[in-house]
């Protein structure tokens, strides 16, 4: 695992640790030390720490005037046992949101796995986007049917149309016209 690295093409368009507003301003990278793991698999020290023990994260992009936020994910994400929900929403999205942002895109292409819990956050996130909405882009079908499986699709818009396999030739912009567009289609 320590050879997946989060996506960094963007990084000279946007960077979470000199953004102000963002909850890693500030912070500081060692990359000749690898010292966070996921259950024993060292990771690259270009992942963020947000609270969990098995889930990672790496805020790629944050556009404060369209309110929007593109968050990659490595690991497991584990409701059951570490409750990452809670750490992704109390420690992360809520710092976004008093920022105004209410449309987040979700990378999951490294996210390993998902064991469920109950969906009190994922609601509380979905109902605190308003007009806003959240987009699960490129997380595996097993993933997603877990996920499904605890009725969390009804707060994340995921599967289908959202497998974007080329969304690392796009801008940021362009990516998230594209997701919106999608979703909009799926709303209406």
């Amino acid at each position: 695992m320590h050879q997946i690295e989060p996506y960094h093409r963007w990084l000279n368009l946007y960077d979470s640790s000199l953004d102000e507003r963002s909850p890693f301003y500030g912070k500081e990278y060692n990359y000749d030390l690898y010292s966070e793991n996921i259950y024993g698999y060292y990771i690259d020290p270009g992942w963020d720490f947000m609270g969990s023990e098995t889930l990672y994260i790496k805020v790629l992009y944050v556009d404060y005037d369209e309110g929007f936020c593109v968050i990659e994910l490595i690991g497991e994400w584990n409701d059951a046992i570490n409750n990452d929900i809670m750490h992704f929403k109390r420690n992360i999205i809520e710092e976004f949101e008093l920022e105004g942002i209410n449309k987040y895109i979700l990378i999951g292409e490294n996210l390993m796995n998902f064991h469920g819990s109950d969906d009190s956050y994922y609601e509380e996130w979905f109902e605190e986007v308003g007009d806003g909405w959240i987009a699960c882009v490129n997380f595996r079908d097993f993933v997603v049917s877990e996920m499904n499986n605890y009725g969390i699709d009804m707060y994340l818009n995921m599967g289908g149309s959202l497998e974007l396999q080329n969304w690392r030739t796009l801008s940021p912009s362009r990516f998230y016209l594209l997701v919106s567009q999608l979703i909009q289609r799926r709303l209406s």
